[in-house]
């Protein structure tokens, strides 16, 4: 094997040649071969897709406009394919002089009337096309001060709203169930403020949130979240479901680093605790109620976020292994290795890759060959001739116990950028082919992988997968290592009702059995509304009922979802 001549000389790996190869202006092969990768500048499509403020990614857009998404008719209604969930009666349905209410104190361009079926569909549709509504109405007011006044009527006149960020929500937490108003976030979009002694940044809820990473980068700072989702997703909306994401691993969760929120409650009420102050311990932390509650109980309109300083350094390795169990163990080394510089751990398997290359505008695969296995490792600091080299000793070890087989290094930001999007496209990919069931959970490290192979199984005796006219293409497996979180993706040309019997409640089970979470970072909404009790015990769902009656005790915020 190439990899046993590499060590043969001297029983490890020869550093002063990895040394030498780290030189070099394109990727270095962990084994010194050739990899006839060199990622071509032309057709750099999805780079170019990262660097646009509004995220509308032109890798995205060849694969929609494929018509992948939709095989057969358009999309039904969520009403039509979930009959049991009847619209509640208790609200009103919007007339004439509800509009007319809110034209008195909204522009035309806050406003958007439906005037055939499909005039609101990006609004209505989630980002996975699963979940559809029939929202008539569309507002999206510029300041609080709007927002307020439109909760307040819908109070008064119980009228169901919907809080919208940028709407890439994968449980359908963020569309109409039926004709709710849909309260958008997309005119709340301004930087209020940013103080560069202390890292403090405040803003609308509707920034995004590359454009927020963006400015802060300017200033040596850095957001405390990452997310393939980043051009278009707001940061209000990272909030309200307590996204993740791929730097909680060296930042932690927007639990700890949202220090205030400004929120407009169900009756038009305004609470605000935007304030600069690292430490406030007078009375309950109120804001954490509102991180993680999806638009239940209140509207986010303005964050206040604590922001690390941005490293200067940055490497990024893309390491092949034969299988999960090699995956954890090079995970506790990178731990005892890379320690302080360590920022990122994300693993994919070998389907999720092979489903991800169609997709990739061109842009050649890392390595030659394939396996079953793949770990991402990012590593950022300060110190460039430091970080270097506690990364090749890592190496070094990885490679002397035999424990990573392939791999290669970024040489540069552009070199960097691409192999991260081999994680970041699965999502997107991984629903090319008609559709795709998503399942965000967490799990203990050892289980982790076990989820998708038992998955598997149970489709594959099902009869739903294997070539068309089967209904399931495949379930893959990928996430972040480094906080439990596994990515189950069910890539299907169709959506299917027997598929989704054979997934639900298994999914849910397996995930109770091993006493994990139905939810790591995706959120409830609509879709595991009913399977919340897998993870929680019926004294905290009535705690959490009991909060939504006190906040909404009309019901009117994002109603049929959460709980």
């Amino acid at each position: 094997m190439l990899r046993s001549s590499l060590l043969k000389s001297a029983n490890k790996p020869n550093l002063l040649l990895i040394q030498q190869q780290l030189s070099k202006s394109r990727f270095y092969s962990l084994f010194n071969r050739h990899t006839d990768l060199a990622f071509p500048n032309k057709n750099d499509a999805i780079i170019r897709a990262q660097n646009q403020a509004h995220g509308n990614s032109k890798t995205v857009g060849r694969i929609r406009n494929q018509n992948h998404y939709s095989t057969k008719a358009p999309p039904r209604f969520t009403a039509d394919i979930y009959p049991n969930i009847k619209r509640d009666s208790i609200y009103k349905k919007i007339d004439e002089k509800d509009i007319d209410y809110f034209k008195s104190f909204l522009s035309p361009s806050e406003i958007s009337l439906a005037t055939t079926e499909d005039a609101l569909d990006s609004f209505n549709e989630d980002f996975m096309k699963k979940y559809r509504g029939q929202s008539k109405v569309l507002l999206k007011p510029k300041n609080v001060e709007s927002v307020s006044k439109i909760m307040k009527y819908c109070y008064d006149n119980e009228l169901a709203v919907v809080p919208q960020g940028g709407n890439t929500g994968l449980v359908g937490g963020s569309v109409p169930v039926f004709d709710e108003i849909i309260l958008s976030m997309n005119n709340l979009n301004k930087i209020r403020d940013f103080d560069a002694v202390s890292g403090i940044f405040n803003c609308d809820a509707g920034v995004i949130l590359e454009n927020a990473d963006n400015f802060l980068a300017e200033n040596g700072y850095i957001f405390p979240l990452d997310l393939g989702a980043k051009g278009s997703c707001h940061v209000g909306g990272v909030v309200a479901t307590n996204a993740g994401g791929l730097r909680l691993l060296r930042y932690g969760s927007l639990h700890g680093s949202v220090l205030g929120l400004e929120v407009v409650m169900p009756n038009g009420d305004i609470v605000s605790s935007m304030h600069s102050l690292r430490k406030d311990n007078t009375g309950y932390d109120l804001k954490q109620m509102f991180i993680g509650s999806e638009g239940t109980i209140g509207i986010i309109t303005g964050v206040s976020i604590l922001a690390p300083i941005r490293p200067t350094s940055f490497n990024v390795s893309y390491l092949a292994v034969n299988d999960f169990e090699t995956v954890q163990k090079v995970f506790v080394r990178a731990k005892k290795e890379l320690s302080e510089i360590l920022s990122a751990f994300e693993f994919m398997d070998c389907k999720s890759q092979e489903i991800t290359k169609p997709h990739m505008g061109g842009i050649g695969f890392p390595l030659e060959n394939e396996y079953p296995f793949y770990i991402l490792i990012e590593t950022s600091g300060s110190n460039k001739e430091h970080n270097d080299e506690k990364l090749e000793t890592f190496l070094e070890k990885v490679m002397e116990e035999e424990l990573v087989v392939d791999g290669v290094i970024a040489q540069d930001e552009t070199e960097l950028k691409k192999l991260w999007q081999w994680r970041e496209m699965i999502s997107e990919c991984s629903q090319a082919g008609g559709g795709v069931y998503k399942y965000d959970v967490s799990l203990p490290l050892k289980d982790l992988y076990s989820l998708v192979e038992a998955t598997n199984e149970r489709l594959t005796k099902a009869g739903l997968v294997g070539d068309a006219p089967k209904p399931v293409i495949s379930a893959i497996g990928y996430g972040h290592v480094g906080d439990g979180n596994l990515h189950l993706n069910v890539a299907v040309r169709e959506y299917n009702k027997e598929v989704e019997k054979a997934l639900e409640p298994f999914v849910y089970q397996f995930i109770s059995e091993k006493k994990g979470s139905v939810s790591a970072e995706h959120g409830v909404g609509f879709q595991k509304k009913n399977y919340i009790q897998y993870s929680k015990s019926p004294r905290e769902i009535q705690m959490i009922k009991d909060l939504k009656k006190h906040f909404d005790p009309k019901g009117i915020l994002n109603p049929y979802k959460y709980i």
